[in-house]
């Protein structure tokens, strides 16, 4: 007969029924009670009453009665604590009944009573259960160890458990070494820096050995805790990489995914020349694609981290195009992820198998599936130059469907065709004017209004096609907005005596009856550089473009590199790292990929290489320095070693490579463009620029001053006034007073001495205490004459800031020594910390969006700078006197807000956002740093800077 009779309803005095049940001297009897008050509990009722009279059932040699009894101890020992007690004598008697089962089951079910006042009695049994001769019982008594120290951390850490567990990794049996290492990688996930899974080539060797024979889940442990490990050299590495591949052909995906996530990890140590390094690129393609046959939502695990996988590596899969074409029957989640990948695989051995398969894909009926194939025969031009000309005809035969959203969609992509491959496909402009009327999505319209101005001269009645979108100038969005201003004013430029009025009603449009201050800002601009300069305006507008960069949603290199190393996680499907999206995610540690053997050699096949000659290094998140001051930072604070002056920072240090990268797009919420960042002056570009810094930035809008700001010329560094630092009385006669300056990269102390004794004083020396930055004369105290009565001295003393750490309270505080011929004389001042701020300390704009993201929230600190009377360009210009540089610059409904970089002289990098509101002086710098210790001293030094 089934159980389903306990869930049926009973008569009136259930419980005092029941309780009289569990009380009968018949087994039977007791047992069918049992179980009727576990059914009851399932389904919600409430039967904490009867718990002494459970409680009483558990003395029995009955295995099933026990479980059941064990099971209502669980749910409700935590609102009972004072009852539960009187189970201790029975737990500690089944921790030493020869059943291993009862043993098991004794101590399985100690660990689940989350109740303090049990949790001491409990740590005997668990001692003798973690020594027991069975194997059953001391794999479930690694797993209590783990379940304990969560309730009791000290407890378990007193009591010597941890030192037992790890004792445990050398066991002879696989299971038990699969749970001692799940239950240390879970502690240690609770307490990052307790180092507890010291792993060495000997435990290593011996985790290598159980995972042949434990359980599937227990291998999954075993690989995850080998990924944290870092071999000590290739040979080592390749000896792991052997032992493990055999996972790869297991069943279960989860394990083939922990063992692609070691290999993965460890081929980075490979050297690329090695015969092993390649047989392993041919291991791990045919798993990857066999976890492609599984259902619909394990495909999209799988893709998602295979995605991760041929970002990092591309030559695994190059040759498996054919498994990540689209099926009928997949859901669109699944699609749109396939169809990403075949775009990062494309290349010219497969641009034409993909092409066909896009240009079918994009006749399906599915919106946003077509949207995006579209999208992805434009991507496959950039990236593979062979078949750009193949995918335009391409493009050109899917406008001619005449289907709206294919049309729009094509016009898009096209618009970057023309960025990449200039006068070569423009001939099929007039294919594209005849669909003008069908297009109503802002990024289409937008694109051909672009397209218009760009080849106004091709076009012969470009005029008429502008006018017409002119009509409707306030009902289209920004974007379309910007765009056609700047249209205009190119078409004026190329074909001035037709086009006056039109440029004139559009400059009124924008200038006068618009409320969009980026738009308004972006028609001053044009108007004033048109009436003062037109030829100015032609190098300015008409400026040579930059070729566009293929690969324009690669994830960034270092959050790629953690991601690798969590393959089969979360993380890995939300490619976002787990600090993102855990709750109280301090504890999370960030991983990174070892350096690898070759580590100069770029990650991709030739087959796939870059078509740019940008500089294969990608932009990378300034490296986090844990704590970052002092002792309590173990700062490398040794010279750095590259010989010869910083390099030159300049207003124009922004690179040619960067211009277009979008870095910041995203972290400023949309376009950096119209940013009236350079104010009625600005002529042309000076001779001396490179040519590609006259070009624009494509924020989405196609015009120079999307640069954004951070161009001005700067002004002198900001050097404080001198004060007393030790006044006379107390230094026997000598007066000294000072102040701090950065010259030439130099730090220096500026000061003056004055003899107000009756005496003459000689021989003077001076030395500092132990600093948080380390400062340290660079040299003697050059007095080189002696000081007469009433004489003043003036005396530079160069510094160096490789002198011992120690952090010291305020942060900028610096005790100094001064000797002469009369005595030893002590005094402390203070430095501005903007003396310490390097002329290298320009971030470039994809790493200073990668670290803003990369430093946590907690870290940032907001300041109010009061009374301050400076527009933002003249803000921007004078702090980077003082190497505080303008990274980029937006607008935002009047607000202008600066996105600054500085780097002090120990590494330390400070990220800021300053906002000035026209006409409010009051500003308001948001600062962004890994050590958040030295924020006050930067907002100090931004309002020193900044008010004089």
């Amino acid at each position: 007969m089934t159980d389903s009779k306990y869930f049926t309803t009973t008569k009136k005095g259930e419980i005092f029924e029941l309780k009289a049940e569990l009380n009968s001297d018949k087994k039977e009897k007791k047992k069918e009670a049992v179980k009727k008050v576990i059914a009851s509990m399932t389904v919600g009722k409430d039967v904490s009453a009867l718990f002494p009279d459970v409680v009483n059932c558990m003395q029995t040699d009955n295995l099933e009665l026990k479980k059941l009894v064990y099971l209502y101890l669980m749910n409700y020992a935590k609102s009972q604590p004072d009852m539960a007690i009187m189970a201790v004598n029975t737990f500690v008697k089944d921790c030493e009944d020869p059943n291993p089962l009862i043993r098991a089951l004794a101590v399985r079910t100690m660990g689940c009573i989350r109740v303090d006042k049990i949790t001491e009695y409990l740590c005997e049994p668990l001692r003798k259960c973690l020594k027991d001769e069975d194997p059953y019982v001391r794999k479930t008594a690694a797993v209590c160890v783990a379940k304990l120290h969560d309730i009791n951390a000290q407890l378990v850490e007193d009591q010597g458990f941890l030192d037992t567990l790890k004792d445990l990794i050398s066991d002879s049996n696989p299971m038990v070494v699969a749970n001692a290492v799940a239950a240390l990688s879970e502690i240690a996930e609770s307490h990052p820096n307790s180092n507890l899974l010291d792993l060495n080539p000997q435990t290593i060797n011996k985790l290598l050995t159980a995972l042949n024979e434990c359980t599937e889940w227990g291998q999954i442990f075993i690989l995850d805790c080998l990924a944290n490990y870092t071999p000590r050299d290739d040979r080592e590495s390749q000896s792991i990489c052997e032992r493990v591949t055999p996972r790869l052909s297991h069943a279960n995906s989860a394990v083939v995914l922990s063992a692609v996530k070691v290999l993965m990890k460890f081929m980075e140590m490979l050297p690329k020349d090695l015969d092993y390094y390649g047989t392993l690129l041919k291991k791990l393609a045919p798993p990857l694609v066999t976890l492609l046959s599984a259902e619909p939502e394990l495909q999209y695990v799988a893709l998602r981290n295979i995605n991760l996988i041929v970002q990092r590596r591309p030559e695994i899969l190059k040759h498996e195009m054919k498994v990540f074409f689209v099926k009928y029957n997949d859901p669109i989640y699944v699609k749109l992820e396939k169809l990403d990948i075949m775009i990062r695989l494309a290349s010219q051995a497969n641009i034409a198998q993909v092409l066909a398969e896009l240009k079918e894909y994009a006749t399906e009926v599915d919106v946003d599936f077509v949207r995006k194939a579209v999208r992805a025969i434009g991507r496959c031009a950039i990236k593979v130059e062979q078949s750009a000309e193949r995918c335009v005809s391409t493009l050109l035969d899917l406008i001619q469907t005449k289907v709206n959203y294919v049309v729009q969609e094509a016009i898009v992509v096209i618009k970057d065709i023309f960025r990449k491959y200039p006068n070569k496909y423009e001939s099929v402009i007039a294919t594209l004017c005849e669909n003008l009327d069908s297009l109503d999505e802002p990024e289409a319209r937008a694109a051909m209004i672009w397209i218009v101005g760009e080849y106004a001269e091709r076009i012969d009645n470009a005029d008429e096609l502008l006018e017409s979108f002119l009509e409707g100038f306030h009902d289209e969005s920004t974007q379309v907005q910007l765009q056609l201003l700047t249209a205009i004013v190119k078409l004026f430029l190329k074909k001035p005596t037709e086009t006056q009025e039109l440029v004139q009603q559009v400059l009124s449009l924008a200038t006068q009856d618009s409320d969009n201050p980026d738009l308004r800002d972006r028609g001053y601009i044009y108007w004033r550089l048109l009436s003062t300069d037109p030829v100015a305006a032609k190098e300015v507008v008409l400026a040579e473009k930059p070729l566009i960069s293929e690969e324009t949603d690669l994830i960034e290199p270092t959050l790629l590199e953690e991601l690798i190393c969590h393959i089969g996680t979360l993380a890995s499907v939300y490619h976002k790292p787990p600090s993102a999206f855990v709750e109280g995610s301090r504890g999370v540690q960030h991983k990174r990929l070892p350096g690898s053997a070759g580590s100069g050699e770029s990650v991709e096949s030739p087959d796939t290489g870059s078509a740019t000659g940008v500089s294969e290094a990608p932009p990378a998140v300034i490296p986090s320095q844990g704590d970052l001051l002092g002792d309590l930072l173990n700062l490398d604070l040794t010279p750095p070693t590259t010989t010869g002056p910083p390099p030159p920072s300049s207003g124009m240090q922004m690179g040619a490579m960067d211009l277009l990268g979008g870095g910041l797009d995203s972290l400023l919420g949309g376009d950096l463009g119209a940013s009236p960042a350079m104010g009625a002056g600005f002529s042309a570009p000076p001779a001396a620029m490179p040519a590609s810094f006259s070009a624009h930035v494509s924020g989405g809008l196609d015009d120079l001053f999307d640069l954004g700001g951070g161009v001005g010329m700067p002004m002198g560094a900001y050097t404080p006034p001198k004060t007393v630092w030790l006044p006379a009385m107390k230094a026997k006669g000598l007066e000294i007073s000072g102040t701090f300056a950065r010259r030439s990269g130099v730090i220096q102390m500026e000061m003056t001495l004055t003899n107000k004794a009756m005496s003459v004083m000689t021989d003077f020396a001076i030395q500092f205490n132990r600093n948080s930055f380390g400062l340290a004369p660079a040299g003697p105290l050059q007095v080189l004459t002696p000081l007469s009565p009433n004489q003043s001295i003036e005396v530079t003393l160069p510094l160096s800031n490789v002198g011992p750490v120690m952090k010291m309270e305020p942060l900028n505080n610096l005790q100094v020594a001064v000797k002469n011929n009369i005595d030893v004389f002590y005094f402390s001042c203070q430095y501005p910390i903007s003396m310490l701020f390097a002329e290298d300390g320009k971030m470039e704009r994809q790493v200073f969006l990668a670290t803003w993201k990369d430093i946590p929230n907690d870290n940032e600190s907001q300041f109010q700078i009061k009374d301050c009377h400076l527009n933002s360009d003249a803000a921007s210009n004078k702090l980077q006197g003082s190497n505080i540089f303008t990274i980029a610059k937006r607008t935002v409904e009047g607000q202008d807000m600066l996105y600054q970089s500085m780097k002090l002289s120990n590494g330390i990098w400070v990220l800021a956002e300053l906002r000035v509101q026209a006409g409010n002086p009051n500003y308001t710098v948001s600062l962004k740093c890994r050590a958040p210790e030295v924020s006050q001293c930067v907002f100090q030094s931004y309002e020193a800077v900044l008010k004089n």
